[in-house]
């Protein structure tokens, strides 16, 4: 079995753009959300290893730290047997409900000497 990340992401715009949205609508459509992730989660719970938000961005280069903004939103770690199967549980996944999300999944792959 191969460890995947399957990272979510949605443009900066559309993000503000939804938190522009009346709170009555958004809470009513983040609850519908909630519920479809819950459901998903179940469905796969045997692949899924860990699931998280990703907080605020610092990019740091030999100049220093600076804050920035980027379209990472989460997390998912799923185990699978290739990148192929990890992908396909994410098919119809809540997330792509967001206007111009995706959700991109990649290999783990482990360098000698790293922990």
């Amino acid at each position: 079995m191969k460890k995947f990340y399957a990272i979510y992401r949605t443009p900066v715009s559309v993000i503000e753009g939804w938190m522009s949205t009346p709170e009555a609508e958004r809470k009513e459509l983040q609850l519908k959300m909630e519920g479809d992730w819950q459901a998903w989660q179940k469905d796969h719970a045997s692949m899924i290893v860990e699931s998280a938000g990703l907080g605020k961005t610092q990019i740091v280069t030999s100049s220093g730290v600076t804050p920035a903004k980027n379209d990472l939103m989460m997390y998912t770690i799923v185990n699978a047997e290739s990148a192929e199967d990890a992908a396909k549980i994410f098919v119809g996944h809540p997330h792509l409900q967001i206007p111009q999300s995706s959700i991109e999944i990649m290999e783990a792959n482990k360098m000698p000497g790293m922990k």
